[in-house]
């Protein structure tokens, strides 16, 4: 089943990024930051195991240049 935009968890971004080649760079807070290989870098808020809000996750795609369909079929 696939769940598009919908209840992705801290957990599963990170391991997405983690496997397009992004690493964990530094925290700040509840803010963790990923750092890609050019240079992109991804903010990822964490708060336990809730879902992030559409509209976040629609500003962490956008962040980390990678396209929605690659995020869709994860």
């Amino acid at each position: 089943m696939t769940r598009g935009l919908f209840n992705w968890t801290f957990s599963d971004v990170k391991k997405f990024l983690e496997e397009q080649g992004f690493r964990h760079g530094h925290t700040e807070g509840s803010h963790y930051y990923f750092v890609g290989n050019k240079g992109r870098v991804v903010q990822v808020p964490f708060h336990g195991s809730r879902a992030l809000k559409p509209r976040t996750l629609k500003g962490i795609i956008r962040q980390s240049g990678i396209s929605v369909e690659v995020w869709r079929n994860f």
